[in-house]
C-alpha cells in the first residue's frame, strides 16, 4: 500500500545544482543507443515480442563479473541465470532483473548461456514461453513460463538435448540452441559448435544439427540431423521467412584454404574468420537442401566495437528488422582491466523477405532510433532507461517479490528499484509531453534526498526540484512551469542529494485542454463509484485499482493512490 503525500513546491529559480564534474561517469554515452544497458554485462541475445512489447535475453556475464570481484577474465563457469530487458520503443530499455535457471532447473544445470526465446498460443488460449539454454557445452535445457518473465519451471528433470540422443553425436559442442516456431505451429531447434570433431574438417566442423521437437516443445521429435554449415563456430538462430528456414551462425578462426573445394559456394568469396553467415532451406532435416548465403555481418576490424567471434539474433519487430548481437563495448569504456565482459546491441537490419537476402551490416555505437516517443502520463519504471550514470543491478536484495510473478531469490521481477547515490542519474529519450505540458510530476521513491529534472542536457539547469524522505516507498508530487515540458525531450533524473535512496517509478500530469475543468482531488470509493470516465470519453466499467485522472458526474478528479 502506498501513501499519497503531495508535496506543492515553487520551481526553484535559483536551485542549488551539481556541477557537471560532481555528476556520476556514464560509461554509454548519451545520444548513443549501443549497448543497451549502461550497465549491465550481458552476451548472446535472443528475442520475443509480445503485445506490443520486446522482450531481449541473454547471457549473464553479469553475474561472473561480480563473482570475479569486478576483475579477471570471464571464464562462464558462474553464470547460471538469464538476464532480461525489454522496450516499445527501441532505445528506453526496462530491466527486469534476471532469471535464475540454476534454481529452477536443480542440480542438473551447471551454467546458462546462449538463450533463444519463442512463445505461443495454444488451442484453449493459453499462452506459453519458452526459453532454451546451453548448459555449459555439454548439453541444452529447457525452461517454461507463463509470462515472458516467468515464474519459469523446469519441464524436464534433466536436460533436454544430450550427448547419446540419436543424431546428435558426433558433435564436439551441444550447446547455442537457436529456437523457431514455423507457420504450421511446428518448433524446431538447431544447435551445436566447437572446433572440426574427428572424422570433419575446417571447412566442415560437422558440429550443426536441427531437429524437429514434439508438440510439447520440450523434447526432440524424432532423430536430429547433420546442417553443413561452412566453419562453423558457434551461435546457432533460426527464423522463418516466406516460409522458408534461415539459419545464421558464427564462423570460426580457422584458415580458409579448403573454401575453392566447396561446391555450394555459390560465387561467394570465403567468409572472414568470426563473422556471422546464414544458410537458407525449405525442408530443414534435408542436409543436401541447405544453400549457403555467406555473410551479413563480417569481421572487418571489429567495427570498433571490440569484439572477435559473436553472437546474433535477427528479430522482426513493429515491421522492421533488427539485428542484436555483443560486443566488450560497455567493458572498454568502463576501462577497469577486466576481460571478456561482454554487452548486447542492435542495429537495424535490411532483409528482403521474400529471397530471403539479409544485407551485409555495419555494427555501431549509434544504435537504432526510436520508432516512437515516451509517454510521461503513463507510470513508468525507474529501470526504464537508456543510459545513466551511477546506476548498477549487483545487489538484488531491493527486489520486491511478488509471488505471482516471481517465485525465486533472483527471479525476473516486476517490483526491481535502483539504488541512487548522489550524484547518479537516469536518463530517458524522446518524451513527448505534447502541446499543453506537464501540470505536476510523481516521484515514487523511498530514502531521503532530492531530485532534479533536466531537459535535454544532464548538466542543465533544473526544470524541477523535488525532495523526499520516507523509509518506505511513497509518492511525492511537485507542481511544474508547464511552458518548459513541451513537445519532446530528452529527460534527465538527477539525484543532487541522496541517502539510502531508491527510485520506484515516475509519471506527469498532462495541463487539461481549455475547457475542462481544474484538476480536484478525490476521496471517493473507486470500487463503488459510477458515471466514470477516461480522459478520451471511454465509460470506464471497472475502476477498481484505478489511479490518476478521471472524469466523474462530470469533473476531473485525481483518483488517490491505493
Amino acid at each position: 500500500m502506498y501513501k499519497k503525500l503531495s508535496l506543492t513546491m515553487a520551481i526553484a529559480a535559483m536551485s542549488l545544482q551539481l556541477h557537471a564534474q560532481t555528476l556520476a561517469k556514464n560509461y554509454k554515452d548519451v545520444s548513443n543507443g549501443n549497448p543497451i544497458s549502461p550497465c549491465v554485462f550481458c552476451a548472446d541475445p535472443t528475442a520475443l515480442d509480445y503485445k506490443g512489447r520486446l522482450y531481449v535475453y541473454g547471457t549473464n556475464d553479469h553475474q561472473q563479473y561480480i563473482h570475479n570481484g569486478r576483475k579477471g577474465s570471464n571464464g562462464y563457469g558462474n553464470i547460471k541465470s538469464l538476464v532480461v530487458f525489454s522496450t516499445t520503443d527501441m532505445v528506453n530499455w526496462t530491466f527486469h532483473g534476471t532469471i535464475d535457471v540454476g534454481k529452477v532447473c536443480g542440480s542438473w544445470c551447471g551454467q546458462s548461456w546462449a538463450p533463444s526465446a519463442t512463445w505461443r498460443e495454444t488451442a484453449d488460449g493459453k499462452e506459453e514461453f519458452f526459453i532454451y539454454f546451453a548448459n555449459g557445452g555439454g548439453s541444452v535445457g529447457v525452461i517454461k513460463g507463463s509470462t515472458p518473465i516467468g515464474p519459469f519451471k523446469s519441464p524436464n528433470s534433466q536436460a533436454m538435448i544430450r550427448h547419446g540422443m540419436a543424431g546428435v553425436d558426433p558433435c564436439n559442442w551441444v550447446f547455442d540452441p537457436g529456437v523457431v516456431i514455423d507457420e504450421q505451429g511446428t518448433g524446431w531447434i538447431a544447435f551445436g559448435g566447437g572446433d572440426p570433431q574427428s572424422t570433419g574438417s575446417n571447412l566442415m566442423p560437422g558440429n550443426s544439427r536441427i531437429a524437429k521437437l514434439k508438440p510439447s516443445m520440450t523434447a526432440i521429435d524424432g532423430k536430429a540431423v547433420n546442417l553443413p554449415a561452412p566453419y562453423l563456430f558457434e551461435a546457432s538462430e533460426l527464423n522463418i521467412m516466406n516460409g522458408r528456414f534461415v539459419y545464421t551462425y558464427n564462423t570460426s578462426w580457422s584458415d580458409r584454404n579448403q573454401w575453392s573445394s566447396y561446391a555450394k559456394r555459390n560465387g561467394q568469396a570465403a567468409p572472414s574468420s568470426c563473422s556471422m553467415c546464414y544458410m537458407v532451406t525449405d525442408t530443414p532435416l534435408d542436409p543436401d537442401s541447405w544453400e549457403y548465403r555467406g555473410e551479413y555481418v563480417p569481421n572487418e576490424g571489429n567495427f570498433g566495437m571490440g569484439w572477435g567471434n559473436n553472437h546474433t539474433h535477427l528479430h522482426k519487430f513493429e515491421g522492421n528488422y533488427y539485428l542484436f548481437y555483443h560486443s566488450t563495448l560497455l567493458e572498454s569504456s568502463m576501462n577497469t582491466g577486466a576481460s571478456g565482459f561482454r554487452s548486447i546491441g542492435v542495429n537495424k537490419a535490411t532483409v528482403n523477405e521474400t529471397t530471403q537476402k539479409i544485407n551485409k551490416m555495419t555494427l555501431n555505437k549509434t544504435g537504432v532510433t526510436a520508432i516512437r516517443n515516451l509517454n510521461p502520463y503513463e507510470l513508468q519504471e525507474a529501470e526504464t532507461m537508456s543510459t545513466s550514470g551511477g546506476v548498477g543491478y549487483e545487489d538484488f536484495s531491493n527486489i520486491v517479490r511478488v509471488p505471482s510473478i516471481n517465485t525465486l531469490g533472483n527471479d525476473a521481477s516486476k517490483n526491481l528499484q535502483v539504488k541512487m547515490a548522489t550524484g547518479s542519474w537516469t536518463q530517458v529519450r524522446k518524451v513527448d509531453f505534447g502541446t499543453t505540458g506537464a501540470a505536476t510530476f510523481m516521484l515514487r521513491a523511498k530514502g531521503k534526498g532530492t531530485m532534479e529534472i533536466r531537459l535535454d542536457s544532464k548538466t542543465a539547469k533544473a526544470a524541477a526540484v523535488l525532495e523526499f524522505s520516507s523509509s518506505a516507498f511513497d509518492d511525492f508530487t511537485v507542481e511544474l512551469d508547464a511552458s518548459k515540458f513541451k513537445n519532446v525531450h530528452t529527460v534527465y533524473f538527477v539525484f543532487t542529494e541522496a541517502t539510502n535512496a531508491y527510485f520506484d517509478a515516475w509519471q506527469f500530469t498532462e495541463v487539461l485542454p481549455d475547457g475542462i475543468d481544474d484538476v480536484q482531488r478525490s476521496t471517493l470509493n473507486v470500487q463503488r463509484s459510477t458515471g466514470a470516465y477516461d480522459l478520451s470519453g471511454r465509460r470506464l466499467k471497472n475502476t477498481n485499482g484505478r489511479r490518476g485522472l478521471m472524469i466523474v458526474d462530470g469533473k476531473v478528479v485525481q483518483l488517490p493512490s491505493r
